[in-house]
């Protein structure tokens, strides 16, 4: 497994190695030993499995607040996602900003999002499906959501708004500015 830092200090691009032959490939998509010794022991309590029908479905952006901050290590399994990580560590140099990269069933690349991030996703193929492992479980008490469109935030998605297609909460989140601090 390779470990690539992103421009903001936290967030992990991993690319796990592939082995192929003739009956197809072997591909060890999580070690305990190589993430603690690129990112730091990590314990995952959840795992999660979404699919989006659409293409150009956005899920995000999405925290869960301390105690019950999650640390997520998401990967697609069917099509491809712009994945999110925004930085909302108030004494981070990197608050405010995202990174972002394409994850698919091609690449096999995953996002380590640690706690402190606002994390979303928009589906750049229909039929996708991801599955990520979460440290903390869903806890609803402590769900929050940024607004996927913070002009602040800048981020480019890859579709127009019109072509999205998004929850009811998701339309509703606030602006990050409006949101207290968390982390």
């Amino acid at each position: 497994m390779e470990f690539h830092p992103l421009a903001i200090e936290g967030p992990v691009l991993i690319v796990p190695r592939r082995l192929g032959d003739a009956r197809g490939l072997f591909c060890e998509t999580f070690r305990a030993d190589l993430f603690a010794a690129a990112i730091g022991p990590m314990t995952f309590v959840q795992d999660n499995h979404a699919v989006s029908a659409a293409k150009g479905t956005l899920r995000g952006l999405h925290v869960q607040a301390p105690p019950m901050a999650q640390g997520k290590l998401v990967r697609v399994i069917r099509g491809a996602v712009l994945d999110v990580a925004v930085d909302i560590r108030r004494d981070s140099p990197g608050y405010g900003r995202h990174v972002a990269v394409e994850l698919s069933a091609r690449n096999w690349h995953q996002l380590w999002v640690p706690p402190g991030f606002l994390h979303g996703y928009c589906t750049l193929e229909p039929e996708t499906e991801l599955l990520y492992k979460v440290t903390q479980p869903y806890s609803p008490a402590h769900d929050g959501a940024v607004a996927w469109n913070d002009p602040d935030l800048a981020i480019a998605w890859p579709f127009p708004e019109a072509e999205l297609v998004l929850s009811g909460k998701d339309r509703q989140a606030p602006r990050l500015r409006d949101l207290p601090p968390l982390f």
